[in-house]
């Protein structure tokens, strides 16, 4: 992530954590990426770079009249200095730094299959009495895994599925298949050289 996002993103936090409004602001602003990337028309006015930024504002400023100051405000200034693209990674960084406030560790959990809820509560509780801190989980499925999970919370990830093990074990064959082709390489020439003398 770009410095200039994470500058962005805690101006935004620590202006919402000041007036006392970090989760209104988190839940408006979460909202508003989520309708970047489920209307078309949205997305394309805050990623078209040959729109004029005054003019991606002015269409913004009727679609956010209700929306909280401090989110309208944010998105209005983002916009206006082209970085209307770069908004999702901004809200991203945003949701860090208020979970990690909250002591709230966001995670994501992806399986082979989809886990009943009780299986996932299990997994949940296990990561909470790890970490001491409060899990809030996103679940995805990924039929590619095999079986077993793959957790993510932040740049940290945890790869316990099968075919992550797969590929560990594949890894570990094909180095030492080169260091025995290596060791007989050089026991050849070792032989060659001894010949020859």
């Amino acid at each position: 992530m770009a410095v200039a996002e994470r500058v962005y993103a805690r101006a935004l936090f620590d202006a919402a954590q000041n007036q006392e409004r970090l989760e209104p602001v988190r839940e408006e602003l979460a909202y508003f990426v989520e309708s970047t990337r489920d209307v078309p028309e949205l997305r394309a006015l805050m990623l078209n770079p040959q729109l004029d930024p005054r003019a991606k504002v002015s269409a913004l400023e009727g679609l956010l009249e209700d929306a909280d100051e401090l989110v309208r405000n944010f998105v209005l200034v983002v916009t206006e200095r082209g970085r209307g693209g770069e908004l999702e990674d901004m809200q991203r960084e945003f949701e860090r730094l208020a979970a990690a406030e909250s002591g709230q560790l966001d995670v994501e959990l992806t399986t082979a299959f989809e886990l009943s809820d009780e299986d996932a509560a299990r997994i949940l509780e296990q990561i909470e009495r790890a970490s001491g801190r409060s899990v809030q989980a996103t679940r995805k499925v990924d039929p590619s895994l095999i079986g077993g999970v793959v957790l993510r919370a932040g740049s940290q990830r945890v790869d316990a599925s099968v075919r992550g093990r797969l590929e560990k074990l594949r890894q570990e064959l094909k180095t030492r298949r080169s260091a025995s082709r290596s060791s007989v390489e050089r026991t050849s020439g070792k032989d060659i050289d001894e010949a020859s003398t």
